[in-house]
């Protein structure tokens, strides 16, 4: 089978298509899926590049993942969208057949192992492609909002980096919880994220959120560019921050967060940070909002696989509006974004 690998850590540049050998079911992961097409995330440019020195030196966990000199393991991509192939003797969840979505290690090829508790039968109304976009992202804007934010109906919500991969989603996911939502973003998707179904755009180009006199109950903030004080300034006296992700030039402010919250957190103000987790019922929750028509992903870019390096080089350019797929020769008939779409009705399970 094809498949991108890498024997170094570095840019784009490291990328190599490949034939290697098919997969097995193992015992860690009893899921063998034919890949119909995968998206790009930051984890998966951190991984390409080993992330960055002091990520690596502070989190075991990411040194055990991706080791400290090499990549531990050849394969790059998490996100991804198929047909189960073949499964461990007591994996009872799962046939081959089924179409699912969610994640897998080395998802950037033709095959891809994953487990039971990572999957999710695919939303029926999505395409390969569409699926593929959601489960990162989607799982780190619905935990956001939902599991460290506790978002709640009527509330006003703020979610700078709108335009993006989590972004799209938080907007429509903030939305279906019955929150008035404010999306921070560029100009060239403000007509985007209005029809996404954000209450109130700014465009962060001409005008400086953090000094408009607005106060809100939740801050998304996907990437940090303010400082705290900065941050207290437009809270509610109840209200919480939430800081998703990171880039690689904020990497002393993402640590200084980390510290930091742990003394901001005083009176009402909550400041908080997290990583998303990959788990089975969100990955059913994500597609309930697919289905009944809460949620529509959206799609900048498509690159086949021999053109991995491309995308994630347009990825590190900061310009993405959406997601990016890496996409086989399947199914691209179901529509994706159109600037006619139109939000139907919210609503969430809460």
């Amino acid at each position: 089978m094809k498949a991108i690998v890498r024997e170094r850590f570095g840019s784009p540049d490291v990328l190599q298509i490949k034939e290697v050998e098919k997969p097995a079911p193992n015992e860690v992961r009893g899921v063998l899926v034919k890949i119909y097409a995968s998206s790009v995330n930051a984890a998966d440019k951190h991984d390409m590049r080993g992330a960055s020195f002091v990520i690596r030196l502070v989190g075991p966990l990411f040194r055990l993942s991706m080791g400290v000199r090499r990549p531990k393991e050849p394969g790059l991509g998490t996100d991804f969208a198929g047909v189960v192939e073949t499964v461990r003797n007591d994996v009872t969840e799962f046939k081959p057949g089924d179409e699912v979505y969610g994640v897998a290690n080395a998802a950037y090829a033709e095959y891809g192992l994953t487990r039971e508790s990572r999957i999710a039968l695919k939303p029926r109304n999505s395409s390969f492609e569409q699926s593929a976009a959601v489960p990162i992202a989607g799982f780190t804007a619905l935990q956001a909002l939902r599991d460290k934010g506790h978002v709640k109906p009527g509330q006003k919500v703020l979610i700078n980096g709108a335009g993006g991969g989590v972004g799209t989603f938080a907007v429509q996911i903030a939305k279906a919880f019955g929150a008035r939502v404010t999306a921070v973003t560029n100009s060239t998707n403000l007509d985007m994220v209005r029809k996404l179904g954000a209450d109130q755009v700014i465009d962060y180009t001409q005008e400086d959120y953090t000094k408009k006199g607005e106060a809100y109950d939740l801050i998304v903030e996907i990437g940090a560019s303010h400082s705290i004080s900065d941050y207290k300034r437009i809270m509610n006296p109840n209200g919480t921050f939430v800081l998703v992700g990171f880039k690689d030039k904020i990497v002393r402010r993402l640590l200084y967060f980390i510290i930091r919250s742990r003394f901001a957190s005083r009176g009402d103000k909550k400041f908080t940070f997290f990583i998303a987790k990959s788990n089975h019922d969100d990955l059913v929750v994500l597609k309930d909002l697919i289905e009944q028509g809460d949620m529509i992903p959206v799609i900048d870019r498509r690159y086949p696989l021999t053109e991995t390096a491309q995308a994630i080089r347009y990825f590190e350019e900061g310009r993405t509006r959406g997601k990016i797929v890496i996409t086989g020769d399947h199914d691209t008939d179901k529509p994706v974004w159109s600037d006619s779409y139109k939000p139907p009705g919210r609503g969430i399970s809460r």
